[in-house]
């Protein structure tokens, strides 16, 4: 038996934007618990993207829109067997796998501060290209291959 239910932290939205999904995307970047370094690098990051703020701030939620994952596979141990079951996301799982997934590609690429690296990163999220969402198409084709262990998941 699990123990009793975690509850689910309220984040705060940022100061500049006013969005929540900015906070989770600086708390993903964010290394030994240096935040104001974090923020400067999303900040910074969404400058490049475009003066405007209200601008920058559309671009960066639609790239996070492009990269979110609509279902994902796990592992179910039946009889014996592993099969992998493709389950649909709820929207929170699957916005936390997009920040993940871009800040993951953007600390991959190599030669670059990390300020160009995720505005690079971002712009490709936007445009439908690069390394996150490859990681999207890659999830969506193995649950799509596992489709037929769909009536393993228990919802």
């Amino acid at each position: 038996m699990r123990s009793k239910k975690i509850k689910k932290r309220i984040l705060e939205p940022d100061l500049i934007y006013k969005s929540k999904v900015i906070t989770r995307m600086v708390n993903a970047i964010m290394k030994s618990g240096k935040k104001s370094i974090a923020e400067d690098i999303l900040y910074n990051s969404l400058n490049k993207i475009s003066e405007d703020r209200k601008e920058s701030l559309r671009i960066f939620e639609q790239a996070i829109k492009n990269v979110m994952p609509g279902q994902e596979v796990r592992s179910k141990r039946v009889g014996g067997a592993t099969y992998q079951v493709p389950y649909p996301l709820k929207h929170e799982r699957s916005e936390a796998l997009a920040i993940r997934w871009i800040v993951r590609a953007a600390r991959a690429k190599k030669g670059n501060d990390m300020i160009i690296r995720l505005t690079k990163e971002l712009k490709d999220a936007y445009e439908g290209i690069g390394d996150s969402i490859k990681k999207r198409d890659d999830v969506h084709k193995a649950a799509e291959a596992n489709r037929a262990f769909a009536h393993f998941a228990r919802f």
